[in-house]
């Protein structure tokens, strides 16, 4: 499995078929070159563009799995949408791939909940999207950690990161950093997450 990271929230995942995760409007649009599945956590437009995911495919018949709050935003296309909640299973791109968690963090009381789905990809990988929803009975061997967020505070990351315990952890959700923010952040989680933790640029490639 070849993990390779883009801005924000994106990531690409390839071992035989490609299968891209969040590509939002950070995202550069070459992480979806010749992508054979997509999924995506919520709605946010940090985490799915439907403009440049529409481009992309290009009419393709590339099947694209989140929320059902996803479809009224996909309408009006011509993408192939597939509605996927917290337990489902399912195979795409060549990878399995499990739904987990169900709800976006809190951003504030006033702001409504709307619905978020984590992936764990091929049994080993796992994107939580905005939630802290900690997969049980599942060991991972690699999390893609959030590192700052509206609703994210880091004792909330580094904690989370503990409860899943992953054999490495690769630092996302990092768009609206400043150099220096994301220095300090990544120190934090670096010394007190419990694991092999690392930040890399955007368009680095991961064995």
């Amino acid at each position: 499995m070849r993990l390779t990271k883009y801005a924000h929230a994106c990531v690409r995942v390839e071992d035989g078929g490609v299968l891209v995760v969040d590509p939002g409007i950070f995202t550069d649009p070459e992480a979806l070159a010749g992508a054979d599945a997509v999924l995506v956590t919520h709605e946010h437009p940090d985490h799915i563009d439907v403009k440049a995911l529409t481009a992309a495919i290009g009419g393709r018949p590339v099947p694209v799995y989140g929320p059902e709050s996803l479809r009224p935003m996909l309408s009006d296309t011509d993408i192939e949408f597939t509605a996927v909640a917290p337990g489902d299973e399912w195979r795409a791109a060549g990878f399995d791939i499990k739904g987990f968690g169900g709800e976006h963090a809190v951003i504030h009381p006033d702001i409504p909940q709307i619905t978020n789905v984590g992936y764990l990809i091929g049994g080993e990988l796992y994107h939580p999207g905005d939630a802290l929803f900690v997969p049980e009975g599942v060991a991972v061997g690699t999390l893609l950690a959030p590192v700052h967020a509206p609703w994210l505070k880091v004792w909330e990351g580094i904690d989370f990161v503990r409860a899943v315990a992953p054999e490495r952890a690769i630092g996302i959700h990092d768009g609206l950093l400043t150099a220096a923010g994301l220095q300090f952040t990544n120190a934090h989680l670096d010394r007190l997450g419990g694991t092999d933790y690392s930040w890399v640029e955007p368009g680095t490639r991961i064995g």
